[in-house]
Order: C-alpha cells, then structure tokens, then sequence
C-alpha cells in the first residue's frame, strides 16, 4: 500500500480537513494517475452532508479527475506513463451482468463500486475520490483524456458531460429538433452545448431574467422567463425534448405541457422531495417521462473524444483546495459560473 494526502470529512457537519491514507499499488492492470484537476459536483454536498443517506466517514469526495499517469502495471495495454488520464464517477463493477456485458457499467445490477462513498468489491474497502494528491484505478475504468487546450475544464466533463451527452444520444437529438433546457448550471450549461453541436434548435427555461445572456453565450438559439405570467402558455406544446436538470421543487406538470405530441422530458435532477406527477399530461399527447444516470465507459470515452474534436469544454471557476468549504456556500447559492474545479497542486 501507498500514503497518500486527501481532504475529508469526518461527519455530516464537520469541515474539511487533510487525511492520510492508503492507495493500494498498483496491480498487473491498474493506472496510477497523479491527479491534477478534481471537478466539483453538487452531489458531492449532498453525500459529504448526508442529504442522501448511506454517507461513509471520513469521505474523500471527487468524481471528476483528470490527471497523469505516473505508473502501469504490468499487463497493462492502454496507458503508459506520461499519458492524460480521467476517472468518473465508478472505478469497477461486477462485469457480468447483463448491463455490464452491453458496455451500460453504470446501470451495473450486482455491485457498481464509485468513485467515492463506495466499497470495493471485497465489500469492506472503502473507496476514496479525487480531492486527492493520486488514485489507482484499473485500466478498464479509466479514460483516456485527448488534447485539450485546458486540462481544467474538461474534469467536469466526467460527470456533467457525460450526463448530458448519453441521454442526448440515447434519444438520438439532432437537426430538425426543438430542445428545451430547465435549468442553466453545471449540468444545464453543458446540455446546452451538446445539443447545439449536435444541430438541435436549443431554448433555455429559466426563472432568472440575467440567466438570458449567458444562454446566447453558451449557444442557445432562444430563452424563455418562466416567471413570466404568460410563458407556459405561450411555448406550449413547442418542444420535443425537454432536458431537466433542476434538483429544486418546481412544478414537473407544468413544463410536461410545453411538450408536443409524444415528446420526451430527460430528467437528470433529483429533487429532495418526491414530484408529483399530473397523469393526464401524459396521456392527452402520448408524452414520455424518462430519467438517465450517467454513461458506461464506452459512451464517456466516445464523449471526451467528441468533445475534444467539437471544442467542447466545462466553463469553470479554478480554486485551491482549501478554498472548498466557500465553494460549497457558494453552489448552494447557485454562485458559480459553471463549475467549480479544484487545482490538486495546491493539496
């Protein structure tokens, strides 16, 4: 085993603080990746505070890594050292399910081990993420990073673009469609991008009139304030796919009727609180109400490369690593454009 330098949590309401533990080194087909850059996701607030439940202390949050590979083992084929290297949200799963088998690891039906909060499959190791000095991951769960021209902005795009991008493809969104955007933050902004690259005609639906300038920056071809007395009223029925990225309590019926006939809303928020759900706004026009979680390793590679050859990155906030208890104050005030990274140099 390695010593290693991380920042964790030891409970629900205590700060962070720097923790020494134990990498395991490397094996015959495994990476070690000196982490450069660990993008900040929301649900890392809400496991490092137990909103969630099922937290595991001390915790070392992060999903998002990008970094170098410092050593391979000796079976391994895809990296070698020097190599740009990602990670995701999961580092292993069962293999053999059939999710597993249809390259869908993230959807794994026995044991799908995360990044963090998550055991090994020896069910007793815990997992440690990436606000942390190096990780050792096996190299069927480790991406490959193309070139990019900021190594920062592309950590988000291990769980914020892969997010987007797999429901975007699963549905097959491109030219001649209307996509509708809930919500422009580290979610929403990406969904934004991708489906733009991909042709789509994209609105943002937002409840904050300043929202309305960064929506035309980010690509957006129209932006709709839902706090507008008369704006469900007017886009009714206007779009075929609605991505909703809100994780607050909002009114789901009423942005279901902005769908036309058999139209998709792709839920990716999760709000704290059950939604409820107005059947007749299904039933009238045949609309659908689907969710998405993530992408496997062959779609998040697929996604690196599409958006390394589409220029497609994260617009991030670059912090130091003790600066992370003001970036969660400031995520959940919705004060960050769009995304906060952690440069790991300053561990």
């Amino acid at each position: 085993m390695a010593k290693t330098t991380g920042y964790a949590v030891n409970n629900a309401t205590s700060p962070f603080s720097p923790f020494t533990f134990d990498r395991r080194e490397p094996g015959e087909h495994d990476v070690e990746i000196d982490i450069l850059y660990s993008g900040v996701c929301h649900s890392d607030i809400h496991q490092v505070r137990n909103e969630w439940g099922g937290s595991r202390y001390p915790m070392v949050p992060g999903h998002e890594i990008v970094g170098t590979v410092t050593r391979v083992g000796s079976k391994v084929k895809k990296f070698k050292v020097g190599d740009t290297a990602g990670v995701g949200c999961f580092v292993d799963s069962c293999r053999t399910c059939h999710s597993c088998e249809e390259g869908l690891e993230q959807y794994c039906e026995k044991h799908l081990v995360q990044t963090y909060n998550s055991l090994e499959h020896d069910m007793k190791t815990p997992t440690y993420g990436g606000y942390s000095k190096l990780i050792v991951v096996d190299e069927n769960y480790t991406l490959k990073v193309p070139e990019f021209p900021d190594l920062s902005r592309v950590a988000p795009l291990l769980c914020a673009g892969i997010t987007t991008y797999s429901p975007l493809r699963h549905w097959k969104v491109g030219k001649g469609h209307k996509v509708a955007v809930m919500g422009l933050g580290g979610l929403g902004h990406m969904a934004v991008k991708l489906a733009v690259s991909m042709g789509a005609d994209v609105t943002v639906l937002s409840r904050s009139k300043h929202k309305e300038a960064d929506a035309k920056k980010l690509g957006a071809h129209h932006f709709v304030l839902t706090s507008e007395p008369d704006a469900f009223v007017k886009n009714a029925k206007q779009f075929d796919f609605i991505v909703n990225v809100i994780a607050a309590a909002h009114d789901t019926n009423a942005y279901l009727n902005l769908l036309k006939r058999e139209g998709v809303m792709i839920v990716l928020g999760a709000p704290d609180q059950p939604v409820e759900l107005d059947h007749h706004s299904l039933i009238i026009n045949r609309r659908k109400i689907a969710g998405s979680l993530i992408g496997g390793i062959q779609e998040t590679q697929e996604m690196l490369n599409y958006c390394a050859s589409h220029k497609i990155m994260a617009d991030v906030e670059v912090i130091p690593m003790n600066y992370i208890e003001t970036a969660y104050e400031r995520m959940i005030k919705g004060d960050v454009t769009y995304r906060f990274v952690i440069d790991m140099k300053t561990l």
